[in-house]
C-alpha cells in the first residue's frame, strides 16, 4: 500500500488553519481555492469534489475530532481499490501551525499521479493558510 504524506508549515494559528480544514462543505473556497473549483455536500457525510483538471471524487466523512484536530475521510468510487486520507493540524507556538496530510491507497501504480496531485493541493493549502507577519 502507498502511504503519502505531505508535512505543511503554515504562518497562521492552528486554530485558523483547523477551522478551515473542519469546514467540509467549503473546501474549495477556504482550503484548496483553484486546487478544487468545486464542492458540493451529497448528504451529511459526503462531499462532490471537482478539481482544477476536471476530475471528480466522492469523498466520504469517516471522523472529525476536534480536540486532535483531525479530519479523516475516504474516496471509496473511482481508480483506487483503496484510498483513506487524513489532514491534521499541529500548534507550533501561538502563531504557526503545521498540517499533515497522509494518504494511504492501493494499487500502488497510482502513487505517482496522486502524490502529484497531493502536491500541488499542499501548495494551495499553503498559499491560503499562511499568513503575513504584521509590518511595522
Amino acid at each position: 500500500m502507498a502511504s503519502l504524506r505531505q508535512d505543511i508549515p503554515i504562518n497562521a494559528p492552528a486554530e485558523d488553519a483547523w477551522a478551515a480544514l473542519r469546514d467540509f462543505g467549503a473546501l474549495h473556497q477556504r482550503l484548496v481555492p483553484g486546487f478544487v473549483v468545486d464542492c458540493r455536500l451529497d448528504g451529511p457525510d459526503a462531499r462532490i469534489v471537482t478539481f482544477f483538471n476536471g476530475m471528480q471524487a466522492r469523498e466520504l466523512l469517516v471522523d472529525i475530532d476536534d480536540a486532535h484536530r483531525r479530519l479523516a475521510y475516504a474516496i471509496v468510487d473511482g481508480r483506487a481499490t483503496h484510498y483513506s486520507a487524513s489532514a491534521q493540524v499541529l500548534a507550533e507556538g501561538a502563531q504557526r501551525s503545521r498540517f499533515v496530510w497522509i494518504i494511504d491507497l492501493l494499487p500502488d501504480a497510482l502513487a505517482p499521479s496522486i502524490a502529484a496531485m497531493q502536491a500541488q493541493g499542499a501548495k494551495a493549502i499553503k498559499q491560503t493558510l499562511d499568513r503575513q507577519p504584521a509590518q511595522g
